[in-house]
């Protein structure tokens, strides 16, 4: 027998015990299939564009890629309104950790014993339910990294951000109010905005960073200038993030050169703040720069950053909303690093349902209604990831996403060296991989012929191909994704 003919049949056993462990698998459509043209700017098919009329009455619909028929969609595929069948490797901008219309999720709605949770909303700062309670311990405190015994659950990404950046605030006032009671002059000056109580501090970040669109979020988001454009901004210090070199075994001088560059202009800014009396109190970073175009740092940058924020007195935050839960092939992102310690605080959302950050105890305000909203959190997406957390242990999804990652990963690398003048810089952790591309034109291009092909694929910085599988992602699915690379990459 054929070596590939064995290798299919490998894959199809592989595939078959999966299918045991996950029935979701067994639902999905044997591969990708496109009745429609995409077009290079616009809309799938007749009925998405029928759709989006009646969108663009009431909302600017210029981002819409096509109308998803969420009722169809199953386990990796997207299917539209037209129904056109796309092997999802972006999974809703990563916020999908087990697919479409897992039966695990599912089970969540149809359980008459969470109708209440399901149906009530309650403001949970002022009244908790003995239901919340249980899942911040059961649920939240169970994945919560090492030596972070606080949780404040929030909503979306940029919320969580938000309120961490302000839990440093209060952090470092209090440090150096030394336990004090607020004087009357803070207390008046912060209703004009004024220091002593709006006090002349900052938050270091990075250029190429993403961590939301709302104002103290976007201070810290250098991604790209839409974002930010026309929205007044702090005047918060941003430090150049490490730009590597690929690969990365071939180029370790470079590199090594690129970490210290890097940190001595941390180091700097830590100094210029500081003399112009705007002292840096916290520090926010990715694991892998995502939005900006999928950068990723060294565990020794990643250690010794640590280490010159703490040498300064200042907080260590690590913004872990894209990459956390798995897709790395560890739970956190930051494990990779073997951090001296851990981080002061860790932000989360995406995948997790919903959002808010873990943080040492001593980052928790002494006074109520400091990190504050009406709903602070969501009982019902508890209920969720904690059906999504069950299943992912029960399957060992993270495992499962280290070798299909492996396989992804390694498949990039040889259509790189077969099309070198196209796929660029390939790189990953887990399946959280990226490569580059010669412009933003050819990229632009070819996300639109992978998607033609059946591929729904995403892109971030300028040239950047990003792929974001769901945690169910596996090696029958990578080969399909690696196929079509090689199908589209032939046209150019």
């Amino acid at each position: 027998m054929k070596a590939t003919s064995l290798l299919h049949l490998r894959n199809l056993l592989q595939f078959r015990t999966q299918c045991r462990g996950n029935n979701i698998l067994s639902q999905e459509p044997s591969g990708p299939k496109m009745k429609t043209e995409i077009p290079v700017r616009g809309f799938f098919g007749p009925k998405s564009k029928q759709f989006m009329k009646k969108l663009e009455k009431t909302q600017n619909a210029l981002s819409t890629i096509f109308v998803l028929d969420v009722e169809k969609s199953i386990g990796n595929y997207a299917v539209d309104v037209d129904g056109n069948i796309l092997l999802d490797v972006y999974e809703q901008i990563a916020s999908l950790p087990l697919g479409y219309n897992h039966p695990a999720i599912q089970k969540v709605f149809q359980d008459s014993k969470n109708l209440s949770q399901l149906v009530n909303r309650p403001a949970l700062g002022v009244h908790p339910t003995p239901q919340f309670i249980k899942q911040i311990d059961q649920t939240l405190l169970r994945i919560a990294p090492k030596g972070l015994d606080y949780i404040q659950p929030m909503m979306c990404g940029s919320c969580s951000n938000e309120n961490a950046f302000k839990a440093m605030c209060i952090w470092y006032a209090n440090k150096y109010r030394n336990g004090k009671a607020f004087t009357d002059e803070e207390l008046k000056s912060s209703m004009y905005n004024k220091p002593p109580g709006c006090p002349n501090i900052s938050i270091m970040s990075f250029e190429g960073a993403f961590h939301g669109r709302t104002f103290g979020a976007l201070s810290c988001t250098h991604s790209k200038p839409i974002h930010k454009i026309d929205i007044p901004s702090f005047d918060w210090p941003a430090a150049p993030f490490p730009r590597y070199k690929y690969p990365l075994e071939a180029n370790e001088r470079e590199n090594t050169k690129e970490d210290e560059k890097c940190l001595a202009r941390v180091e700097e800014l830590f100094h210029e703040y500081k003399y112009k009396q705007k002292p840096v109190i916290g520090v926010v970073v990715e694991p892998i720069q995502s939005e900006g175009g999928d950068y990723h740092g060294s565990a020794t940058f990643f250690q010794r950053l640590q280490k010159i924020t703490k040498q300064n007195g200042a907080a260590f935050l690590i913004d872990e909303v894209q990459t956390g839960l798995g897709a790395t092939g560890k739970f956190w992102a930051h494990e990779h690093f073997n951090l001296p310690e851990t981080p002061d605080i860790v932000t989360f959302a995406k995948k997790f349902q919903t959002g808010g950050y873990f943080a040492k105890s001593e980052f928790q305000p002494k006074q109520p209604y400091r990190i504050f909203n009406t709903w602070m959190g969501e009982p019902a997406k508890l209920l969720v990831l904690d059906a999504v957390l069950k299943t992912v242990k029960q399957e060992n999804l993270i495992e499962n996403t280290r070798k299909t990652g492996d396989i992804l990963l390694n498949g990039f690398k040889n259509i790189s060296k077969q099309y070198s003048q196209l796929i660029l810089n390939v790189r990953g952790q887990g399946t959280y991989c990226a490569f580059d591309m010669p412009n933003v034109l050819t990229r632009d291009k070819f996300i639109n012929q992978m998607r033609n092909a059946g591929i729904q694929i995403g892109t971030c910085g300028d040239i950047t191909v990003r792929f974001r599988p769901a945690l169910i992602f596996t090696e029958k699915h990578a080969h399909i994704v690696l196929d079509k690379i090689i199908e589209v990459a032939k046209n150019f």
